[in-house]
Protein backbone atom coordinates (compact mmCIF):
# COMPACT_ATOMS: atom_id res chain seq x y z
CA UNK A 1 0.00 0.00 0.00
CA UNK A 2 1.19 3.63 -0.49
CA UNK A 3 4.10 2.35 -2.34
CA UNK A 4 7.03 4.76 -4.02
CA UNK A 5 5.92 4.06 -8.58
CA UNK A 6 9.44 2.75 -8.62
CA UNK A 7 8.75 0.58 -6.04
CA UNK A 8 5.87 -0.55 -7.53
CA UNK A 9 7.25 -1.50 -10.94
CA UNK A 10 10.16 -3.08 -9.24
CA UNK A 11 7.61 -5.92 -7.99
CA UNK A 12 4.96 -6.22 -10.96
CA UNK A 13 8.46 -7.47 -12.90
CA UNK A 14 9.16 -9.43 -10.54
CA UNK A 15 6.05 -11.15 -10.11
CA UNK A 16 5.94 -11.55 -14.04
CA UNK A 17 8.57 -13.30 -14.55
CA UNK A 18 8.58 -15.40 -11.44
CA UNK A 19 11.52 -13.75 -9.51
CA UNK A 20 9.13 -12.40 -6.21
CA UNK A 21 5.66 -12.85 -4.69
CA UNK A 22 2.24 -12.54 -6.03
CA UNK A 23 0.84 -9.45 -5.27
CA UNK A 24 -2.08 -8.23 -4.45
CA UNK A 25 -2.40 -4.43 -4.95
CA UNK A 26 -4.35 -2.13 -2.44
CA UNK A 27 -5.39 1.63 -2.70
CA UNK A 28 -3.37 3.64 0.01
CA UNK A 29 -6.78 5.64 0.35
CA UNK A 30 -8.84 2.51 1.09
CA UNK A 31 -10.33 2.96 4.66
CA UNK A 32 -9.02 1.09 7.34
CA UNK A 33 -11.95 -1.20 8.18
CA UNK A 34 -12.06 -1.78 4.14
CA UNK A 35 -8.72 -3.10 4.41
CA UNK A 36 -8.80 -5.33 7.33
CA UNK A 37 -11.96 -6.76 5.47
CA UNK A 38 -10.21 -7.09 2.29
CA UNK A 39 -6.92 -8.71 4.21
CA UNK A 40 -9.37 -10.92 5.75
CA UNK A 41 -10.91 -12.28 3.00
CA UNK A 42 -8.40 -12.59 0.62
CA UNK A 43 -5.56 -13.82 2.91
CA UNK A 44 -2.05 -12.52 1.64
CA UNK A 45 1.02 -13.46 3.96
CA UNK A 46 2.30 -10.09 4.08
CA UNK A 47 1.37 -6.16 4.07
CA UNK A 48 3.87 -3.98 2.29
CA UNK A 49 3.85 -0.32 2.93
CA UNK A 50 6.48 2.50 2.54
CA UNK A 51 7.55 1.76 6.64
CA UNK A 52 7.95 -2.04 6.07
CA UNK A 53 6.48 -5.39 5.66
CA UNK A 54 4.52 -7.46 8.34
CA UNK A 55 3.79 -10.88 8.50
CA UNK A 56 -0.32 -11.35 8.69
CA UNK A 57 -2.02 -14.32 10.57
CA UNK A 58 -3.78 -17.23 8.23
CA UNK A 59 -1.93 -16.72 5.24
CA UNK A 60 -3.26 -19.02 2.04
CA UNK A 61 -0.98 -20.11 -0.90
CA UNK A 62 -2.27 -18.71 -4.69
CA UNK A 63 -1.70 -20.36 -7.32
CA UNK A 64 1.20 -21.66 -8.59
CA UNK A 65 1.12 -19.15 -11.75
CA UNK A 66 -0.89 -16.45 -10.03
CA UNK A 67 1.47 -13.17 -10.33
CA UNK A 68 -1.52 -10.75 -9.31
CA UNK A 69 -4.93 -11.42 -6.65
CA UNK A 70 -7.04 -7.65 -8.09
CA UNK A 71 -9.37 -7.31 -5.32
CA UNK A 72 -13.12 -6.41 -6.93
CA UNK A 73 -16.55 -6.09 -5.61
CA UNK A 74 -16.81 -1.98 -5.66
CA UNK A 75 -16.47 0.18 -2.71
CA UNK A 76 -18.96 -2.11 -0.66
CA UNK A 77 -20.02 -5.81 -0.26
CA UNK A 78 -17.75 -8.99 0.70
CA UNK A 79 -14.47 -9.01 -1.50
CA UNK A 80 -13.60 -11.36 -3.84
CA UNK A 81 -9.98 -11.82 -5.34
CA UNK A 82 -9.40 -12.45 -9.26
CA UNK A 83 -6.07 -13.91 -9.93
CA UNK A 84 -4.25 -13.27 -12.86
CA UNK A 85 -1.48 -15.21 -14.48
CA UNK A 86 1.67 -14.15 -15.32
CA UNK A 87 0.73 -15.36 -19.00
CA UNK A 88 -2.65 -13.74 -18.95
CA UNK A 89 -1.32 -10.42 -18.12
CA UNK A 90 1.59 -10.44 -20.92
CA UNK A 91 -0.67 -11.56 -23.29
CA UNK A 92 -3.03 -9.18 -23.12
CA UNK A 93 -0.46 -6.56 -22.85
CA UNK A 94 1.59 -7.50 -25.92
CA UNK A 95 -1.69 -7.62 -27.94
CA UNK A 96 -2.73 -4.44 -26.53
CA UNK A 97 0.18 -3.25 -27.57
CA UNK A 98 0.02 -4.54 -31.07
CA UNK A 99 -3.28 -3.30 -31.64
CA UNK A 100 -3.16 0.10 -30.91
CA UNK A 101 0.64 0.32 -32.74
CA UNK A 102 2.40 1.09 -29.60
CA UNK A 103 6.20 0.33 -30.42
CA UNK A 104 9.07 -0.69 -28.35
CA UNK A 105 10.13 2.03 -26.17
CA UNK A 106 6.96 3.81 -26.54
CA UNK A 107 5.97 5.96 -22.92
CA UNK A 108 3.15 4.76 -21.03
CA UNK A 109 1.53 7.06 -18.64
CA UNK A 110 -0.57 5.88 -15.35
CA UNK A 111 -3.80 8.48 -15.00
CA UNK A 112 -5.95 5.46 -13.05
CA UNK A 113 -5.07 3.37 -9.62
CA UNK A 114 -2.58 0.60 -9.96
CA UNK A 115 -5.10 -1.47 -7.50
CA UNK A 116 -7.53 -1.98 -10.50
CA UNK A 117 -6.40 -3.37 -13.53
CA UNK A 118 -6.66 -0.73 -15.86
CA UNK A 119 -4.37 1.25 -14.08
CA UNK A 120 -1.79 -2.27 -13.27
CA UNK A 121 -2.16 -2.62 -17.03
CA UNK A 122 -0.56 0.42 -18.10
CA UNK A 123 2.15 -0.71 -16.33
CA UNK A 124 2.17 -4.38 -17.43
CA UNK A 125 2.28 -2.90 -20.96
CA UNK A 126 5.27 -0.54 -20.87
CA UNK A 127 7.12 -3.20 -18.86
CA UNK A 128 6.11 -5.86 -21.60
CA UNK A 129 7.93 -2.74 -24.60
CA UNK A 130 10.70 -2.16 -22.64
CA UNK A 131 10.22 1.28 -20.78
CA UNK A 132 9.24 2.31 -17.82
CA UNK A 133 5.56 3.86 -16.75
CA UNK A 134 5.28 7.20 -15.90
CA UNK A 135 2.77 7.71 -12.86
CA UNK A 136 0.61 10.84 -12.18
CA UNK A 137 -2.48 11.66 -10.25
CA UNK A 138 -4.76 12.77 -12.50
CA UNK A 139 -4.77 16.86 -13.35
CA UNK A 140 -5.42 17.53 -16.60
CA UNK A 141 -2.61 20.51 -16.54
CA UNK A 142 0.29 17.50 -15.46
CA UNK A 143 -1.21 15.13 -17.95
CA UNK A 144 -0.63 17.64 -20.85
CA UNK A 145 2.73 18.54 -19.33
CA UNK A 146 3.70 15.05 -19.47
CA UNK A 147 2.10 14.33 -23.07
CA UNK A 148 3.73 17.54 -24.53
CA UNK A 149 7.43 15.81 -22.80
CA UNK A 150 7.00 12.43 -23.70
CA UNK A 151 4.02 11.92 -25.84
CA UNK A 152 3.17 8.72 -24.31
CA UNK A 153 -0.13 6.71 -24.63
CA UNK A 154 -2.45 6.49 -22.00
CA UNK A 155 -5.27 4.69 -20.47
CA UNK A 156 -8.38 6.26 -19.23
CA UNK A 157 -12.14 6.68 -18.17
CA UNK A 158 -14.61 8.72 -19.88
CA UNK A 159 -14.73 11.25 -17.27
CA UNK A 160 -10.99 11.87 -17.33
CA UNK A 161 -11.18 12.22 -21.02
CA UNK A 162 -14.16 14.71 -20.40
CA UNK A 163 -12.20 16.98 -18.11
CA UNK A 164 -9.30 16.71 -20.53
CA UNK A 165 -11.39 18.28 -23.35
CA UNK A 166 -13.38 21.08 -20.40
CA UNK A 167 -9.43 22.01 -20.10
CA UNK A 168 -8.87 22.52 -23.91
CA UNK A 169 -6.10 19.92 -24.46
CA UNK A 170 -4.48 19.36 -27.39
CA UNK A 171 -4.77 15.42 -27.40
CA UNK A 172 -2.92 15.15 -30.48
CA UNK A 173 0.03 15.14 -27.84
CA UNK A 174 -0.27 11.57 -27.10
CA UNK A 175 0.10 8.75 -28.84
CA UNK A 176 -3.04 6.50 -28.75
CA UNK A 177 -5.58 7.19 -25.67
CA UNK A 178 -6.91 3.98 -24.21
CA UNK A 179 -10.34 4.49 -23.36
CA UNK A 180 -12.50 1.77 -20.57
CA UNK A 181 -14.44 1.58 -17.42
CA UNK A 182 -17.60 2.52 -18.65
CA UNK A 183 -19.52 3.42 -21.71
CA UNK A 184 -18.33 6.36 -23.93
CA UNK A 185 -21.05 8.69 -25.23
CA UNK A 186 -20.58 9.20 -29.15
CA UNK A 187 -20.77 13.02 -28.87
CA UNK A 188 -17.27 12.45 -26.49
CA UNK A 189 -15.37 10.03 -28.88
CA UNK A 190 -15.94 13.22 -31.72
CA UNK A 191 -15.14 15.96 -29.35
CA UNK A 192 -12.42 13.78 -28.72
CA UNK A 193 -10.93 13.15 -32.33
CA UNK A 194 -12.19 16.33 -33.25
CA UNK A 195 -9.50 17.67 -30.48
CA UNK A 196 -6.85 15.33 -32.16
CA UNK A 197 -7.11 12.74 -29.89
CA UNK A 198 -6.34 8.94 -31.09
CA UNK A 199 -9.17 6.94 -29.11
CA UNK A 200 -9.43 3.15 -28.79
CA UNK A 201 -12.36 2.59 -26.94
CA UNK A 202 -12.08 -1.26 -24.76
CA UNK A 203 -14.46 -3.88 -23.17
CA UNK A 204 -12.99 -5.80 -20.00
CA UNK A 205 -12.62 -6.34 -16.97
CA UNK A 206 -10.48 -7.92 -14.01
CA UNK A 207 -11.49 -11.33 -15.15
CA UNK A 208 -10.28 -10.61 -18.44
CA UNK A 209 -6.76 -8.73 -17.48
CA UNK A 210 -8.76 -5.66 -18.36
CA UNK A 211 -9.89 -4.55 -21.84
CA UNK A 212 -9.92 -7.62 -24.10
CA UNK A 213 -12.26 -6.05 -26.97
CA UNK A 214 -11.09 -3.43 -28.92
CA UNK A 215 -13.46 -0.94 -30.54
CA UNK A 216 -16.01 -3.99 -30.79
CA UNK A 217 -13.25 -6.69 -31.69
CA UNK A 218 -11.29 -9.06 -29.60
CA UNK A 219 -7.77 -8.87 -29.02
CA UNK A 220 -5.69 -11.84 -30.67
CA UNK A 221 -6.65 -15.29 -29.48
CA UNK A 222 -9.66 -13.74 -27.55
CA UNK A 223 -13.52 -14.92 -28.45
CA UNK A 224 -16.40 -13.15 -27.55
CA UNK A 225 -19.98 -14.10 -27.99
CA UNK A 226 -23.81 -13.63 -26.41
CA UNK A 227 -25.53 -16.05 -24.85
CA UNK A 228 -29.37 -17.32 -25.18
CA UNK A 229 -30.01 -14.57 -22.50
CA UNK A 230 -27.76 -11.93 -23.98
CA UNK A 231 -24.76 -12.44 -21.37
CA UNK A 232 -21.40 -11.90 -22.81
CA UNK A 233 -19.38 -14.77 -23.01
CA UNK A 234 -15.53 -14.57 -23.07
CA UNK A 235 -12.63 -16.79 -23.66
CA UNK A 236 -8.97 -16.48 -24.54
CA UNK A 237 -5.02 -16.84 -23.06
CA UNK A 238 -6.32 -13.49 -21.19
CA UNK A 239 -8.83 -15.05 -18.96
CA UNK A 240 -8.28 -15.65 -15.13
CA UNK A 241 -7.05 -18.48 -13.22
CA UNK A 242 -9.80 -18.41 -10.57
CA UNK A 243 -11.44 -16.77 -7.80
CA UNK A 244 -9.21 -16.37 -4.82
CA UNK A 245 -10.20 -18.77 -2.24
CA UNK A 246 -13.71 -19.43 -3.95
CA UNK A 247 -13.77 -22.70 -6.53
CA UNK A 248 -17.43 -22.43 -6.07
CA UNK A 249 -17.91 -18.91 -7.51
CA UNK A 250 -15.26 -19.86 -10.35
CA UNK A 251 -16.98 -22.79 -11.32
CA UNK A 252 -20.58 -21.21 -11.43
CA UNK A 253 -19.13 -18.39 -13.75
CA UNK A 254 -16.76 -20.53 -15.91
CA UNK A 255 -17.28 -23.62 -17.70
CA UNK A 256 -15.15 -25.60 -20.47
CA UNK A 257 -16.28 -25.37 -24.31
CA UNK A 258 -15.93 -27.18 -27.66
CA UNK A 259 -12.70 -25.44 -28.50
CA UNK A 260 -11.03 -26.70 -25.03
CA UNK A 261 -10.54 -23.04 -23.71
CA UNK A 262 -12.79 -21.91 -20.64
CA UNK A 263 -15.58 -19.54 -21.28
CA UNK A 264 -16.59 -16.81 -18.99
CA UNK A 265 -20.10 -15.83 -18.21
CA UNK A 266 -20.08 -12.23 -17.97
CA UNK A 267 -22.65 -10.27 -15.82
CA UNK A 268 -22.92 -8.02 -18.49
CA UNK A 269 -25.33 -7.59 -21.67
CA UNK A 270 -23.96 -7.28 -25.03
CA UNK A 271 -25.32 -7.97 -28.65
CA UNK A 272 -22.73 -9.26 -31.88
CA UNK A 273 -23.77 -6.55 -34.83
CA UNK A 274 -23.58 -7.68 -38.72
CA UNK A 275 -20.01 -7.45 -38.71
CA UNK A 276 -19.62 -9.03 -36.08
CA UNK A 277 -18.29 -6.75 -33.47
CA UNK A 278 -19.50 -6.59 -29.74
CA UNK A 279 -21.95 -4.02 -29.13
CA UNK A 280 -22.15 -3.56 -24.76
CA UNK A 281 -25.67 -2.94 -23.65
CA UNK A 282 -24.44 -2.69 -19.81
CA UNK A 283 -24.91 -4.51 -17.07
CA UNK A 284 -27.27 -7.34 -16.51
CA UNK A 285 -27.30 -6.63 -12.77
CA UNK A 286 -28.27 -2.95 -13.34
CA UNK A 287 -31.71 -3.61 -15.13
CA UNK A 288 -34.34 -1.25 -13.79
CA UNK A 289 -37.58 -2.77 -13.54
CA UNK A 290 -40.12 -0.66 -13.76
CA UNK A 291 -43.63 -0.93 -13.91
CA UNK A 292 -43.23 -4.74 -14.70
CA UNK A 293 -41.22 -3.48 -17.98
CA UNK A 294 -36.81 -3.88 -17.88
CA UNK A 295 -34.97 -1.07 -18.70
CA UNK A 296 -31.19 -0.95 -19.59
CA UNK A 297 -29.68 2.30 -18.03
CA UNK A 298 -26.28 3.13 -20.27
CA UNK A 299 -28.94 2.96 -23.61
CA UNK A 300 -30.66 5.40 -21.73
CA UNK A 301 -28.22 7.42 -20.54
CA UNK A 302 -26.65 7.37 -24.05
CA UNK A 303 -29.75 8.96 -25.33
CA UNK A 304 -29.55 11.61 -22.50
CA UNK A 305 -25.63 12.46 -23.13
CA UNK A 306 -26.61 13.07 -26.69
CA UNK A 307 -28.66 16.71 -25.56
CA UNK A 308 -26.40 19.95 -26.05
CA UNK A 309 -27.89 20.83 -22.62
CA UNK A 310 -25.86 17.79 -21.11
CA UNK A 311 -22.17 17.48 -20.07
CA UNK A 312 -22.50 13.98 -18.21
CA UNK A 313 -25.08 11.56 -17.73
CA UNK A 314 -26.10 8.79 -15.68
CA UNK A 315 -29.49 6.71 -15.13
CA UNK A 316 -30.40 4.53 -12.63
CA UNK A 317 -33.24 2.97 -10.93
CA UNK A 318 -34.47 4.40 -7.64
CA UNK A 319 -37.40 2.42 -5.04
CA UNK A 320 -40.46 3.90 -5.55
CA UNK A 321 -43.94 2.37 -4.13
CA UNK A 322 -45.77 2.33 -7.38
CA UNK A 323 -43.67 1.43 -9.95
CA UNK A 324 -40.90 -0.91 -8.03
CA UNK A 325 -37.98 1.52 -9.31
CA UNK A 326 -38.36 4.59 -11.50
CA UNK A 327 -36.09 5.66 -14.39
CA UNK A 328 -33.91 8.84 -13.03
CA UNK A 329 -31.35 10.65 -14.72
CA UNK A 330 -28.71 12.02 -12.94
CA UNK A 331 -27.20 14.89 -14.99
CA UNK A 332 -24.06 17.74 -14.95
CA UNK A 333 -25.29 20.43 -17.56
CA UNK A 334 -23.11 21.67 -20.19
CA UNK A 335 -23.74 25.18 -18.79
CA UNK A 336 -25.26 25.42 -15.39
CA UNK A 337 -27.49 28.72 -16.13
CA UNK A 338 -29.68 26.60 -18.45
CA UNK A 339 -29.86 22.37 -17.55
CA UNK A 340 -32.05 20.16 -18.76
CA UNK A 341 -35.59 19.82 -18.14
CA UNK A 342 -37.14 16.56 -17.51
CA UNK A 343 -39.71 17.24 -20.68
CA UNK A 344 -36.76 17.02 -22.50
CA UNK A 345 -34.92 14.02 -21.34
CA UNK A 346 -38.05 12.85 -21.41
CA UNK A 347 -38.85 13.30 -25.04
CA UNK A 348 -35.26 12.69 -26.01
CA UNK A 349 -35.25 9.66 -24.77
CA UNK A 350 -38.88 8.48 -26.09
CA UNK A 351 -37.71 8.80 -29.59
CA UNK A 352 -35.74 6.32 -29.67
CA UNK A 353 -37.14 3.71 -26.69
CA UNK A 354 -40.47 2.74 -25.41
CA UNK A 355 -42.05 5.22 -23.25
CA UNK A 356 -41.40 3.50 -20.16
CA UNK A 357 -37.55 3.76 -20.50
CA UNK A 358 -38.28 7.68 -20.03
CA UNK A 359 -36.60 8.65 -16.74
CA UNK A 360 -39.58 9.77 -14.61
CA UNK A 361 -36.91 11.79 -12.57
CA UNK A 362 -34.27 14.14 -13.55
CA UNK A 363 -31.55 15.60 -10.86
CA UNK A 364 -29.17 17.83 -11.82
CA UNK A 365 -25.41 17.73 -10.00
CA UNK A 366 -22.64 19.73 -10.20
CA UNK A 367 -20.60 16.70 -10.12
CA UNK A 368 -21.21 12.94 -10.83
CA UNK A 369 -19.68 10.81 -8.14
CA UNK A 370 -16.68 8.05 -8.84
CA UNK A 371 -15.56 5.30 -7.52
CA UNK A 372 -12.02 5.02 -6.98
CA UNK A 373 -11.78 3.33 -10.28
CA UNK A 374 -13.09 6.37 -11.76
CA UNK A 375 -16.60 5.17 -12.84
CA UNK A 376 -19.80 6.39 -11.26
CA UNK A 377 -20.61 5.49 -7.64
CA UNK A 378 -24.28 3.88 -8.70
CA UNK A 379 -25.18 3.03 -4.69
CA UNK A 380 -24.80 6.63 -3.85
CA UNK A 381 -26.72 7.53 -6.97
CA UNK A 382 -29.27 5.44 -6.05
CA UNK A 383 -30.31 6.88 -2.98
CA UNK A 384 -31.98 9.88 -2.35
CA UNK A 385 -31.49 12.86 -4.56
Amino acid sequence: MGLEPAHLTALVSAALDGRGPALLPIDPGTPAPRVRALLAALRPDALRTPEGTAALPDPAATGEDTAVTIATSGSTGTPKGVELSASALLHSARSSVERVGAGPGDAWLCVLPTAHIAGLQVVVRALATGSEPLFLDFDPAAAMAAAEERRPHVSMVPTQLRRMLDAGADLSRFGVIVLGGAAAEPRLLARARAAGGRVVTTYGMSETCGGCVYDGVPLNGVEADVDGDGRILLSGPVLFSGYRLDAERTRAQVSPSASGHPVFRTGDLGRLGADGRLHVRGRADDLINTGGHKVVPSEVAALVGDLPSVAEAVVVGRPDAEWGHRVTAVVVAADPAHPPTLAEVRARVRADLPAYAAPHELEVRARIPLLTSGKPDLAALRGPA
